[in-house]
């Protein structure tokens, strides 16, 4: 084959740590326009970015000319750093250690965008934890459940 051909798809999520509410309202559109302005510059292409105020969620296609931990390690860094300087909020802005990575198939594209922009309806049902283990589970992903959440550890 004289040409290389590549359909790569992925759904991913980020958790804010401990899973604190710390992507306000006002701070959304913007966090999702300055993370898919991080995988255009990576060569990706958003296909939908959406969230709560605890994690988000990102559909998009990737290059294969990076690798796709460096492109998830430059999305969280760059948008962590990003969000700490324009903001005035007391704690720092901070994501959760790991993330979730999902392919997804050109015909299931269309389902995950619409589960991505129906988050806060989605979520009035279902907690975070209990959306990612089932994700997790939906992928066949084996874990141990003291590894997949950061926990807050108080004293």
């Amino acid at each position: 084959m004289s040409n290389t051909f590549t359909n790569l798809v992925y759904h991913i999520i980020y958790s804010t740590k401990y899973r604190r509410a710390t992507i306000s309202a006002d701070l959304k559109s913007d966090l999702y326009a300055y993370v898919g302005g991080i995988l255009v510059k990576r060569d990706g292409i958003p296909l939908e970015i959406g969230g709560t105020a605890d994690h988000i969620h990102i559909l998009a296609k990737l290059s294969p000319k990076h690798a796709i931990m460096d492109v998830l390690r430059d999305v969280k860094a760059d948008s962590s750093k990003w969000i700490n300087e324009r903001t005035t909020a007391k704690q720092r802005f901070e994501w959760q250690t790991g993330y979730g990575a999902f392919s997804v198939s050109s015909s299931q594209v269309d389902k995950v965008q619409s589960y991505i922009r129906n988050q806060e309806e989605h979520h009035r049902k279902q907690s975070f934890k209990e959306e990612f283990l089932a994700l997790l589970r939906k992928h066949q992903i084996e874990f141990d459940l003291k590894y997949v959440f950061d926990e807050e550890h108080i004293g």
